[in-house]
Formats: C-alpha cells, sequence, structure tokens
C-alpha cells in the first residue's frame, strides 16, 4: 500500500519530519507561492503550514484527499476553519508551543522601553555617547496592566511580578479568586488605563477586540504610560497610537505585531521612543521546533484515523484512555442505528451508562454521529463535520449518562425517533480485556453478539418456522450465518432476529426474507471500512 502523503509547505524544524517518522511520503512546495501550492495540495492527505501560506476555501476545494491541515503556530488567520470544517478537513495547531517564547518576547519590549536599550545601542554604534538622553524608568513599584490573563498574560504577570511590579489586569473571562491566586487584581479596563504605568496586550484579534485600544481608551492613559503589543496586529490602533505619542499623551510602545503584515513603513517607526520587531513573537528555535514536533503528532494521530483532542474544529476534549476503546463501538452502533432507521432521525439520542461515566464521554456522541452520517451523505464524514451534518438537517442531538448500568460494566446506546415518532435503538457494550464489541439489544430487545463486518437484522411477529425460512433463503443466496440471536418480549409478540453474517447480504435477498415471513424491518449492514 502506498503511504499517505504529508506536504510541508513551509520551512520547519528538521524535528518536524523525524516526529512524523517514516510512515509517510513527504513533500515539500513553497506554500507562500499560489501557482505552486494548488497542485501540490492536489493529492496529499496533509499539509504542515506556519504563517505565510494561505490554506482557505480554494485551497481547500482544490486537495481533493486532504484530512488534517496542521499550522505550525498559534494563529489560524491563513486557514479558512469553517470551509475546512464542512469539507470534513481536521484542522490542528500547536497552541502551547510558543506561549513562553511569546511572553519572553513582551518582557523584552517591556524593559526595553523603559530603558531605551534599542535606540542607546543604535546611538552607541553611530559613535555617540549620550547618556543623559537615554535615561529610562524603573520597573519596581510601578503598575502593570495586562490586558487579557490567558495563557501568556499570566506568563508576562509572573515574570514582571519578579521585577517587583504591582499587576492588574482585565479580563471578563476570567474570575476574581483565580486571579488573586496569582497576586493580579482584576480591574475594568478604564481602571487599568487610569493606573498603569505599562500597558501589555495579550488578546486574540476578534471583531470585539479590534481597536480596543484605540483613540479613546488612548485618552485615558498616564502620559508617562508606556504601551506593548507582541499578541496581534490591529488590536492597538497605530494611527490612534501614532497621534498620542505626538502629542505627548503616551511615552513610548514596544511592538512586534501590525494591522498588516509584513509591515516596512508605518508612521510609528518615525518616533524614537518606539521600539519595534518583525513579528517575532514565535521566532526562537525552541518555539519552533516544539511546534513542529507537537502537529507533526497531531497528524499522526490523524491520519491514523485517531481523534486529535486539541484540534481547532473538533469538539470532544482529551480522551480518557478508558474511553477510547469506545470510539470505534460507539461510530459502528451509529451505523446500525441508520441502517435500522432507514431514514434520517429527528432526533438523537447518545446514552452512556456504566464505570465509563466517570470520564468525560463527550466524544462518544462525535463518534455516534459520524456513524450516523457514515452510509446517509455523500461526503467523506468524519469527526469534524459529523455535527454540521445534524445542525443542517435540523437533528436534535442530546448526551445522556450514569454511572448505572443493567447487566454490563458499560453500555452505549444510539437512540433516534424518527418523523412519524417511531423509536429505533442499538445497544453495545465491550467484553473482556481485549474489548470484544458486542451488540446487547434492539429498541428494547436484548440480544448477545459479536459485532462482524456483515450483520443483519429483522423484526417481525413471533411464530414457528421464521428461524428455518431466514436460513434457508440465505443459505440459497450463498451467505453463511456465523451467529444468529432471537428476542422476543413475549410469545407471539414482536420478535427481532440478529445475525452475523459472512458476506453482504443484498436488498434482493432481505426483501425475499421481508416477504416470506412478514418482517415489518429487514435491514442490512456492512460495518466494514
Amino acid at each position: 500500500m502506498s503511504k499517505p502523503v504529508v506536504l510541508i509547505a513551509e520551512e520547519l524544524s528538521p524535528a518536524t519530519v523525524d516526529a512524523l517518522g517514516p510512515d509517510f511520503e513527504i513533500r515539500h512546495c513553497n506554500g507562500a507561492d499560489r501557482a505552486e501550492l494548488l497542485p501540490a495540495i492536489a493529492d496529499v492527505d496533509a499539509i504542515l503550514v506556519r504563517s505565510a501560506t494561505k490554506v482557505d476555501d480554494e485551497a481547500i476545494a482544490a486537495a481533493g484527499k486532504l484530512k488534517v491541515i496542521a499550522r505550525a503556530g498559534v494563529g489560524l488567520d491563513n486557514v479558512d476553519v469553517p470551509a475546512a470544517t464542512k469539507a470534513g478537513v481536521m484542522v490542528v495547531n500547536a497552541p502551547t508551543s510558543n506561549i513562553v517564547t511569546a511572553a519572553e518576547l513582551a518582557c523584552g519590549l517591556l524593559i526595553a522601553t523603559a530603558r531605551n536599550i534599542p535606540q542607546a545601542t543604535g546611538s552607541l554604534k553611530n559613535g555617540e555617547w549620550k547618556r543623559s538622553k537615554y535615561t529610562g524608568v524603573e520597573l519596581s513599584e510601578k503598575t502593570l496592566g495586562v490586558v487579557g490573563l490567558g495563557r501568556i498574560g499570566v506568563l508576562v504577570a509572573q515574570r514582571m511580578s519578579a521585577f517587583g511590579m504591582k499587576v492588574v489586569a482585565y479580563d471578563p473571562f476570567v474570575q476574581p479568586a483565580r486571579a488573586a491566586q496569582m497576586g493580579v487584581k482584576l480591574v475594568s479596563l478604564d481602571e487599568l488605563l487610569e493606573v498603569s504605568d505599562f500597558v501589555t496586550v495579550h488578546l486574540p484579534k476578534t471583531p470585539e477586540t479590534a481597536g480596543l485600544i484605540g483613540d479613546e481608551a488612548l485618552h485615558k492613559v498616564k502620559p508617562s504610560v508606556r504601551i506593548v503589543n507582541a499578541a496581534r496586529g490591529g488590536i492597538v490602533d497605530e494611527d490612534a497610537l501614532a497621534s498620542a505619542l505626538k502629542e505627548g499623551r503616551v511615552a513610548g510602545a514596544g511592538l512586534d505585531v501590525y494591522a498588516s503584515e509584513p509591515c516596512t513603513d508605518s508612521p510609528l517607526f518615525a518616533f524614537d521612543q518606539v521600539v519595534c520587531t518583525p513579528h517575532l513573537g514565535a521566532s526562537t528555535g525552541e518555539a519552533q521546533e516544539k511546534a513542529g514536533i507537537a502537529v507533526a503528532k497531531s497528524v499522526r494521530l490523524a491520519l491514523a484515523g485517531e481523534l486529535v483532542p486539541d484540534a481547532v474544529n473538533v469538539q470532544g476534549g482529551v480522551i480518557a484512555e478508558d474511553v477510547r476503546p469506545a470510539l470505534p463501538l460507539a461510530e459502528k452502533l451509529g451505523r446500525i442505528f441508520t441502517a435500522l432507521a432507514g431514514e434520517v432521525a429527528v432526533r438523537l439520542d447518545v446514552e452512556v451508562y456504566g464505570e465509563i461515566t466517570q470520564h468525560d464521554v463527550k466524544v462518544l456522541e462525535l463518534s455516534a454521529l459520524k456513524g450516523v452520517f457514515e452510509d446517509v451523505v455523500d461526503e467523506t464524514v468524519s469527526y469534524v463535520n459529523a455535527p454540521l451534518f445534524a445542525q443542517e438537517r435540523g437533528i436534535e442531538v442530546r448526551l445522556t449518562t450514569s454511572s448505572e448500568a443493567r447487566n454490563h460494566r458499560n453500555v452505549v446506546t444510539v437512540r433516534g425517533t424518527l418523523s412519524g415518532g417511531e423509536e429505533v435503538s442499538a445497544s453495545g457494550t465491550l467484553a473482556g480485556p481485549k474489548h470484544l464489541q458486542k451488540i446487547v439489544a434492539i429498541n428494547d430487545h436484548d440480544v448477545d453478539l459479536a459485532l462482524t463486518d456483515h450483520m443483519a437484522f429483522l423484526s417481525y411477529t413471533d411464530r414457528p418456522g421464521v428461524v428455518g425460512t431466514v436460513g434457508r433463503i440465505l443459505g440459497e443466496a450463498g451467505v453463511n450465518i456465523a451467529g444468529m440471536q432471537v428476542s422476543r418480549a413475549e410469545e407471539g409478540g414482536e420478535a427481532v432476529v440478529a445475525l452475523t453474517v459472512d458476506d453482504t447480504v443484498g436488498a434482493t435477498v432481505l426483501n425475499e426474507i421481508a416477504g416470506e415471513v412478514g418482517a415489518t424491518r429487514a435491514r442490512g449492514v456492512d460495518l466494514t471500512e
């Protein structure tokens, strides 16, 4: 078999290729060159990029086999996540790879603006000795305002606290008690602007945060304040900052990011008190290596059919080891449900019972949805787009859990309500140390049968001779029965037959069986990949 193809579209750490290992065909291209990227991406299974390659809807449409887009870094501005989600393509990044590097750069900019280090360096190298011109300010006992107390903001707060700074922060999504544990006082944005001697920004760029530190905000600050932005360009309004510097309302600034990049010409560059770097936030060897290794591991998982816990467009979170074996079971139950129902449900319930529920089992809902739509839509169904298919069809999806399980340690049930009000369900469990997948109930009928690649299910009114008739018709069709379970609630009532067979049971054979035994439902399901 040919190896999956991984396209590396930008220069990445050699450790990235090492982390991918020998199981992939590695190709390279210049992802910034559109004419080179589009044909190169056509037949690849995964693409690894940094920030220069735009993986937009055009590129995704050109990639007929693409399963994973891996961004070796944090930001995803260059990846069209909605288009990838619709196409069932997983998007992964390395959210923690550069947080230390980015925090250290922010601290460096802050210190550089306080002590005029770059300006003094340039002056001295030009043969000037101007000590008094570059007199700075101490950080000790000054107030640092951290706008955004996420992972990077926390690291900056911790590091600058060691300089004797008092730290206040604005973040509407952080509880005051959590901030207090770090020695940080949460305040409103207005109060932060009023009391801070230094302001450092650590927010994602969204419609709500764009221009947050703008003209109005910069009229509320001390004239001695220094503004640092090593997060995302555009959060600090560059024109407003230039005006504030010109009018003496801001003493200095340290910038690593800009509204439009690459940026080589800005009115801010004219100010001697502005320290600026060309988006170096993630530019250390350590960060690049961490990012490459992290996304390489994610690509390996994704192309092996595993759910990647930190994929940005996949629900679920971290998967406990006790939950992981139930993923393929839930998916197969979803496929069995679809076969039994014969239509799309109005409401779908994924029920998980037993010891397994001491862990987060949200991922089992996702796996069941993947199975439900596997044989319904023409598109490739993945953990990524399965919830989207349910949403587009107006299906209400619910997850129910309970620590109590009847007859088994753990049971997963996929239950759906059809348009006519009928309810259909399939239940399964994992047995023994090898996690043997078994089906244990069809609707309200108990069965006990190992899941196999080929199965068939019948519902009919209980009466003598049915089993013989089913055996005869399958025998005449050359289909061998590997296992059979008959379940009924009462004599003469509704009965269910579950069969495991060695080959696919075609529609013609199923219709013949249904006609001879008067089955209300005769369905076959193939659980092969």
